[in-house]
């Protein structure tokens, strides 16, 4: 763990440790998000002096050394579109497991978890083929993008496509209430901070 971060992370709360793991290094942020779930990290062993650097550990989450060019050129010639949707193999086990109850998958921006959940959404699809499947996010900018990334992950796939539903929680909210009650009526922002000042006004 950097000195810099160490109070930090002795203040960091569930509310908070999420974010603080977002701007650690990734070792330290998943050393620390293994602790806060119940786990014990895992201390990499220092690499003897006249060892290879790039083989270590920590080393290997942020370099990959290619022996040889072709290995270097078959990435860089891969569509990029499939780029977007690939999962790593060390990512699968996340998506295919059988969970008991509800699950949170944790790590630091850039590890894959809007890739892992949309794998899951597939493979939920596929394996149950007489349900549907909803994938939700805070933001309709993400979800857009997620839909996008959906129809690329299975475009050859137009049936199985038909039952995986992407929405904002806002969008679906608005959908399920229409469906049921009738068309939402929705106060602005404004009319939420007018309201919560007169609140404020009468206990005072």
């Amino acid at each position: 763990m950097p000195a810099e971060w160490l109070n930090d992370v002795r203040d960091a709360t569930e509310d908070t440790l999420l974010a603080l793991a977002d701007r650690l290094p990734v070792e330290a942020a998943e050393a620390l998000l293994e602790l806060a779930t119940g786990g014990k990290p895992e201390v990499a062993k220092p690499a003897p002096a006249e060892s290879n650097p790039f083989a270590h550990p920590d080393a290997q989450h942020r370099f990959r050394v290619m022996q040889h060019l072709e290995q270097l050129e078959r990435p860089l010639n891969y569509p990029w579109e499939k780029w977007t949707v690939f999962l790593h193999p060390a990512q699968r086990q996340w998506v295919e497991r059988n969970y008991s109850g509800p699950a949170r998958v944790s790590g630091s921006a850039g590890t894959g978890k809007t890739i892992v959940a949309l794998h899951r959404a597939v493979f939920l699809a596929r394996s149950n083929p007489d349900t549907r499947v909803l994938l939700t996010t805070f933001s309709e900018t993400l979800a857009n993008t997620l839909r996008a990334k959906l129809r690329r992950l299975v475009s050859n796939q137009p049936r199985l496509a038909e039952r995986l539903d992407v929405y904002s929680l806002d969008a679906i909210g608005r959908r399920l209430y229409k469906s049921h009650i009738g068309e939402p009526h929705i106060i602005s922002k404004n009319q939420v901070r007018d309201s919560a000042s007169k609140t404020l006004c009468s206990w005072s």
